[in-house]
């Protein structure tokens, strides 16, 4: 039977593995390799080796209400979307509320896992590990590992296949780099990649900069943190109700809904920064400033590089030579898990082969698991936490899986990102529908809320959880790990939302947006029952 458990990594889902684990009366051991929790959301001035390394001034994509653990909340005075130190400080709350600090070895570096010799019939690992600056050395035999982090290595496009960047004589670096504007001070800067990072690093630059580029390949959609009536964008977006529609719908239509909604804040096309694919959906870009940028000549979108010269850069489709000084590539990072054998975990073109993208498929033992992998249209923390849970109900043999061919066959399937025809289209096998994915988690271990059920019990709840946001304390409702305050967080979700943002009192309008959501809420359920008895 599993008992004990080695976790790898203490960042925001090496922390809900180990409130997992014991919940079930496991026996977690996490080793940090660095001296802190927090992971991505730990802000350093330098640079660390296999990790990826924010910018001082980096705020969460997700609202505080939507990107928090299932079973805690975001303290009500946070921001809605969270700059990175309350995020970490936030983490250590979490850490100290549920004592998970004295789970974590810190300072001590996985260096291998690997099967023992009579796995086939126990399942365990070794797992040999370094601590401190003498890098001291030792093995321990555990009875499952959960691999909470990875390695990153190299940047997607090495700097060095840009053809002429050898002979480029100003400053040039990857966004990992990058910590504070000023280096961009009165210079002309070309950042490549119109992702988050480099969107937020070519928009903080054109404060300073005497002109910014943006590169891009194939464009992006760009949206603002703030949606309808200024509400939080995943708030709106982000329902049960608005995804199984979505999911009802033929694909182009779907697409283009997608490209109505994200049209209404400004013309994509005008701005030039469209995607090329409007079927296949990437991820968005959240920024609440690009456009206003664009619009007063701070910041002006490019194509892709043709030529790096001495002091200039040729870009595609355009014969003009653009004077620069700084360049900054935002090109992302290659994935590995250096501490796995390749016969155990092998990352291939950005992905692995997990069943649920978390288990190795080809195991004769399900006592591996990797957390985090995984790029939902959705906050890694919720998606982690439940990951978590699940995997420690397969530990417990509470949840069963099916026979290695059968996952391998579920898992070439995935890669081979195939459509149905309906839905949105993700072009990345990683990346998945959030609800759909974190429901088809909650269903195998019979955690799902019942809404039809809910509907006769508790109706004023089961409407809120349909036509709502879909927060992470709908995860945790019901199941194993039940929070018992789950209901009363869900019902009062948007008073947290707003309270942040009424510091100063005003005359509600009599049809606010949550006079109409009830009303609406209301109506609903009188067409439901009306369904149901007729």
């Amino acid at each position: 039977m599993v008992k004990r458990v080695a976790i790898v990594g203490a960042g925001v889902s090496g922390l809900a593995s180990i409130k997992c684990c014991l919940e079930e009366g496991l026996e977690p051991v996490c080793f940090e390799r660095s001296g802190d929790l927090g992971g991505l959301w730990r802000f350093t001035e330098d640079v660390e080796e296999g990790r990826a390394s924010l910018y001082k001034s980096v705020v969460s994509n997700s609202s505080k209400e939507m990107s928090c653990y299932p079973d805690f909340p975001f303290p009500e005075d946070y921001p809605n979307f969270v700059p990175n130190s309350l995020f970490l400080e936030y983490l250590k709350l979490y850490a100290n509320k549920f004592n998970l600090l004295r789970c974590i070895y810190f300072n001590t570096k996985v260096c291998s896992i690997s099967k023992c010799p009579d796995f086939a019939v126990s399942g365990q690992w070794e797992v040999v590990t370094a601590r401190g600056q003498e890098q001291t050395q030792s093995s321990a035999i555990f009875d499952a590992v959960m691999v909470c982090t990875g390695f990153l290595t190299n940047p997607h496009l090495p700097l060095d296949s840009f053809p002429g960047i050898q002979t480029f004589k100003g400053q040039y670096f990857h966004s990992r780099q990058y910590k504070h504007p000023d280096v961009f001070k009165d210079k002309r800067v070309l950042v490549v990649g119109m992702g988050n990072s480099g969107t937020d690093i070519a928009v903080e630059a054109s404060h300073s900069a005497e002109k910014v580029f943006l590169s891009t390949t194939g464009g992006a959609w760009v949206i603002s943190r703030v949606f309808d009536s200024g509400y939080p964008w995943d708030m709106i977006f982000m329902t049960r109700f608005q995804n199984m529609f979505r999911n009802f719908l033929p694909t182009p239509i779907a697409s283009w809904r997608i490209s109505n909604k994200m049209n209404s804040w400004f013309n994509h096309v005008n701005y030039g920064v469209a995607p090329e694919d409007r079927i296949q959906l990437r991820e968005p870009v959240l920024n609440d400033e690009l456009p206003g940028r664009i619009i007063t000549g701070k910041v002006f979108i490019k194509p892709s590089i043709k030529e790096v010269k001495e002091n200039s850069v040729i870009f595609n489709n355009s014969p003009k030579e653009e004077p620069i000084d700084v360049i900054v590539f935002a090109t992302g990072y290659t994935f590995a898990f250096p501490f796995l054998d390749e016969s155990i975990v092998k990352v291939e073109d950005g992905q692995a082969s997990l069943y649920k993208y978390i288990f190795p498929a080809h195991l004769p033992k399900p006592t591996l698991a990797v957390i985090g992998l995984i790029k939902p249209l959705g906050s890694m923390l919720p998606t982690g936490d439940t990951q978590a849970r699940w995997v420690v109900q397969v530990l417990k043999g509470a949840v069963t899986l099916p026979p290695p061919s059968v996952m391998m066959k579920e898992v070439d399937e995935r890669k081979k990102n195939k459509h149905s025809g309906f839905g949105l289209c993700y072009c990345k096998a990683l990346q998945t529908d959030y609800i759909t994915y974190i429901d088809d988690l909650l269903t195998s271990m019979n955690a799902k809320p019942n809404l039809w059920s809910m509907l006769l019990t508790d109706p004023r709840l089961a409407l809120s959880i349909f036509f709502g946001p879909c927060s992470p304390y709908h995860f945790r409702l019901t199941g194993p790990g039940k929070w018992e305050g789950a209901r009363k967080a869900i019902l009062t979700q948007w008073d947290r939302t707003l309270k942040v943002t009424r510091t100063r009192i005003v005359q509600e309008s009599p049809y606010s947006f949550e006079t109409l959501f009830t009303l609406f809420s209301v109506l609903a359920l009188l067409v439901a029952v009306f369904l149901i008895f007729l």
